[in-house]
């Protein structure tokens, strides 16, 4: 195998398949890049949980294809100058590496020994562009459940139903919806896509609104090619909590308020909480205001704040940070929140139901 390229498509390919390189693994062979030169020049990693495959803009003189331990040899790049690299395959798996006078030779592994990645075994396939996939991991991911038990609280459900797309995720506390529609109806269909793999999806994504990411998915796998790159994945088994049983219509107080005025009060009364401080923010909702008030180990606080409320009055207690995480991705200048009373959860919506979020209110003694 010899090849030629620059250092910095060099790089961008080796950042993007980094991140399916396990940190830790009892098969060594997974710690490498798997360079494979034909038609064009591609560098794959798999974790078997998630595999990537991504394509580097170059010259092929020589096919070919080695697996090289994959840290050492992005170290290698990154410290290169910007310049043009070959890099070429030896006898006994090693790889000469040389960019301007730098020469490095390293050791490689036999290429047999990387596990191909899998294939779906469906024709099921939808599109959607870069930028709205983005957006919808943003809005959604961060109520995944981290450290549960619960393997279905580890993913998110992408559930299709014509020419809608709907991502659920949820943890114990709170359900972050958000839905979709899509340019063509599909097939309905469900399938959980663990949040690791969405994590790393969005961080891939150039979030450009006119290049597509065609997402191709059976029962085991789901495959997310976009712009050279292919991201493959297992899936969850298992299936996903019934949450439009959890969303109420029968609300007896709607608030309608500035979405900025109330993040910045919620990122005030945060400033008084410490990591696992249990305290809650209050809300004391009247006619054409909120009172919000905290009281926690290290102070308080007290606040009113202009609002629109057509209902009955309530109070209600709730974990700053949720309020926050879900505010905070929330591109509406005016946010309406739907209370059924003070032991039932806040749903935040917008009035076309792109996204639903559903928060569990905390016990207040007042």
């Amino acid at each position: 195998m010899k090849i030629t390229c620059l250092k910095s498509n060099l790089m961008n390919g080796i950042n993007i398949a980094l991140r399916a390189v396990p940190s830790k693994t009892t098969m060594p062979i997974l710690e490498s890049f798997l360079i494979t030169a034909q038609d064009d020049i591609r560098i794959t990693s798999n974790d078997n949980d998630m595999g990537i495959r991504t394509e580097i803009e170059g010259i092929v003189n020589e096919p070919g294809r080695i697996a090289v331990e994959a840290r050492l040899f992005s170290e290698i790049i990154r410290k290169l100058p910007d310049n043009e690299v070959f890099i070429e395959s030896l006898d006994h798996y090693r790889i000469r590496i040389t960019c301007e006078e730098l020469v490095f030779q390293i050791s490689g592994n036999d290429p047999d020994e990387f596990p191909e990645l899998p294939e779906t075994g469906s024709t099921r396939k939808i599109h959607i562009s870069e930028f709205t996939l983005k957006e919808m991991i943003r809005q959604t991911i961060f109520s995944i459940a981290v450290n549960d038990s619960n393997m279905l609280m580890k993913g998110e459900l992408f559930s299709i139903k014509g020419d809608n797309l709907k991502v659920v995720s949820l943890d114990s506390h709170r359900i972050s919806i958000r839905n979709e529609k899509l340019p063509v109806s599909y097939e309905s269909s469900d399938v959980i896509v663990p949040g690791k793999t969405l994590n790393e999806i969005s961080r891939i994504l150039s979030g450009n609104l006119e290049d597509m990411v065609e997402i191709e998915f059976d029962k085991r796998f789901i495959k997310f090619s976009f712009n050279g790159t292919l991201v493959i994945s297992r899936l969850i088994e298992g299936e996903f909590f019934d949450v439009e049983r959890m969303i109420s219509s029968d609300y007896s107080t709607e608030v309608r308020i500035n979405k900025n005025d109330f993040m910045n009060d919620i990122d005030r009364a945060i400033t008084l909480t410490r990591e696992g401080d249990k305290k809650p923010v209050i809300l004391e909702i009247r006619d054409s205001f909120i009172n919000m008030d905290i009281n926690s180990t290290i102070g308080s606080m007290s606040d009113r704040i202009p609002a629109s409320k057509t209902g009955n009055d309530l109070v209600i207690g709730f974990n700053p940070k949720f309020f926050m995480d879900a505010l905070r991705v929330i591109d509406d200048e005016e946010v309406a929140m739907y209370f059924v009373n003070s032991n039932a959860p806040c749903f935040i919506r917008n009035d076309a139901g792109d996204y639903v979020y559903i928060i569990l209110p905390v016990n207040i003694n007042r």
